[in-house]
């Protein structure tokens, strides 16, 4: 008799699926939001800016309005695909002089040196003007009364003020009057509050409607509320006068002005894309790390991966060791392309990376291995990651990712969505997370601390320079299938969103599994080549792999070489993902941490 259980394999949580719209994000609350935003009439674009807002406010240690973001979007009525690049650039006085001249021979990881201009509100603001329909009080409403009347706080953002809790009360002391309530750690579940931060997008909501006349003369006040009114004007103030404590060990002022906010504005450019059979990928361009994924693909698919068991050993060695040239490139040639020109082309070509797969044996190399571009690239110095531990933990340095030093448990923040019209938008807000330089008191948030990613060597294409942006690792991905735009996703995790990215859609498109199988499944990452922020270290050889891996899969890539950490079960990459298909429309999210939530119907 034949059985009537369902075969499918075990998910942690089902694949959502609908006609209206779907929504993916890493915290539940965002994920409702984004969904009521859509109820109510508004498309994926709009969801999206209401969604980010919501973010800043749940998951500070993750995010903030000091941050910056990149958006990849699908616009039906335009017919295309495009990028906002809201990654804002390097002060006007942040100059390799200056730096230097201050004893340091590293952009800290935290304080007002790290700051760049703060490109989240400005690219909201866009992405509502130019593709969403409503008014700002829909978007930033939910926002300001979480802000302002509580939500509940999760245990990893408890866990990062209570690493920090001795940098608050020492040397930060803005910060501890927010995160450290009534002089104490909250605990978990705690209904948490930052009244100021809601004042701040109350006062900007107030300016953005007292001076009438339809939605795009709100947003437009509005936006001058940020960039060159109040908000500016209170982290010109806090940069000027304030001498704060940073990882170097030494207090330093700011060098971002009111000035650097009123001259910048996000910009739209076309995505970095790249065939892959019938799929075609879409990322940011090479001031982000997002092309890294990019040559991933173009390295494997001179692989047969089709068949291969996505836990097995074959399949793990192949996307570690292509992953191995790709950042190695990374870190040689990427930089702003204002700045420098980067042979991209070139890096993403068949010939070049036809001659780069030949490196890739049965073997794990050791070795930190960018390719030759003539004319191009800088000298990277390799720092390896020793005794670094106490000082990153104890001044909150580095992006607070997985934690390979095991301190600050978290990472930033990502969400897919998709809306019944088959708009898509995809996008890894990040930056300006609690822990990152102090509380201004005024305005309820923290400045980023994205600066850290530049070098101070004059000949590097991602060396620091005035009006420079630094090459983040936030890193949102579209991909269309047969010319037809399908699948969007991505993940938090610094250096390794591009790695947990590439897992995801090789385990979709080669191994069959669906979105919820694709991110369940066994993950992984390398720490070979350098972290992309401070102390800027590699662990040449190290591949961190969930528990779940098959401990023969463990065995045999010890065998090849590789150094195998093993870290706890569910410990990998915080995945969203969303995808259409006629009118079907799919989404899923992480279940590591318990916080990445779906929704649709």
């Amino acid at each position: 008799m034949a059985s009537n259980v369902n075969p499918d394999p075990f998910t942690t949580r089902p694949e959502i699926e609908g006609t209206f719209g779907v929504v993916a994000t890493t915290h539940w609350i965002a994920t409702a939001i984004g969904m009521a935003i859509l109820e109510k009439g508004g498309n994926a674009f709009d969801a999206g800016v209401a969604t980010a807002f919501t973010l800043q406010v749940v998951e500070p240690h993750l995010n903030g309005p000091g941050g910056d973001v990149p958006v990849i979007v699908h616009d039906v009525k335009r017919g295309r695909t495009e990028v906002i690049c809201g990654q804002g650039p390097a002060p006007a006085r942040a100059t390799i002089a200056h730096y230097r001249s201050e004893g340091l021979d590293m952009v800290p990881g935290t304080g007002l040196l790290a700051a760049c201009v703060p490109g989240t509100f400005e690219s909201w603001m866009m992405l509502l003007r130019d593709y969403g329909t409503m008014r700002v009080r829909d978007v930033l409403e939910p926002a300001i009364s979480y802000a302002r009347d509580g939500y509940p706080l999760v245990e990893r953002a408890c866990a990062t003020i209570q690493t920090v809790e001795q940098l608050f009360r020492k040397h930060w002391p803005t910060s501890a009057a927010v995160y450290l309530p009534n002089g104490e750690v909250p605990k978990p579940g705690t209904l948490f509050t930052n009244k100021t931060l809601a004042a701040t997008y109350a006062r900007i909501l107030s300016e953005a409607e007292s001076g009438g006349g339809g939605r795009d003369a709100e947003i437009e006040r509005a936006r001058k509320a940020w960039s060159q009114g109040f908000v500016a004007e209170a982290i010109d103030r806090f940069c000027r006068t304030q001498d704060v404590m940073d990882v170097s060990g030494s207090p330093h002022r700011g060098v971002l002005s009111a000035d650097d906010m009123a001259r910048w504005q996000p910009t739209i450019e076309a995505p970095l894309t790249y065939d892959y059979g019938r799929y075609t990928v879409c990322k940011a361009g090479v001031w982000s790390q997002g092309p890294v994924t990019l040559q991933q693909l173009a390295l494997l698919k001179g692989f047969a991966l089709d068949g291969l068991d996505p836990t097995g050993p074959e399949f793990i060695h192949l996307q570690i060791e292509c992953a191995k040239l790709a950042f190695a490139d990374r870190e040689k040639f990427y930089g702003d392309p204002k700045f420098n020109e980067i042979p991209i082309t070139t890096l993403l070509s068949d010939a070049y990376n036809d001659e780069r797969r030949k490196l890739v044996t049965d073997r794990a190399s050791l070795d930190f291995r960018p390719g030759a571009v003539e004319g191009f690239g800088g000298v990277v110095k390799l720092r390896r990651a020793e005794g670094q531990r106490e000082a990153v933990g104890a001044l909150g340095a580095g992006e607070p990712t997985v934690g390979r030093f095991g301190e600050v448990r978290g990472d930033t923040v990502h969400f897919d969505i998709i809306d019944k019209a088959g708009n898509m938008v995809s996008s890894t807000p990040s930056g300006g997370w609690l822990q990152s330089s102090p509380i201004i008191p005024e305005l309820g948030f923290c400045l980023g601390s994205r600066a850290q990613m530049f070098w101070l060597e004059e000949d590097h294409p991602a060396a620091l320079a005035p009006g420079k942006r630094p090459r983040t690792t936030l890193s949102p991905t579209m991909a269309l299938r047969d010319g037809e735009p399908y699948l969007a996703w991505g993940s938090p995790g610094g250096d390794q969103q591009d790695q947990w990215i590439t897992q995801f859609f090789l385990r979709h498109v080669h191994c069959n599994l669906n979105l919820q199988e694709a991110i369940d499944a066994p993950a992984w990452h390398s720490e070979h080549f350098p972290i992309s922020f401070w102390p800027r270290t590699a662990r040449p050889g190290v591949l961190v792999v969930e528990n779940r891996v098959p401990k023969a899969t463990i065995e045999n890539l010890r065998e090849r070489g590789h150094i195998v950490e093993v870290g706890p079960d569910w410990s990998e990459g915080r995945l969203t993902a969303a995808s259409r298909v006629g009118p079907r429309r799919r989404a899923a999210a992480n279940p590591r941490g318990m916080q990445g939530y779906a929704a649709g119907r």
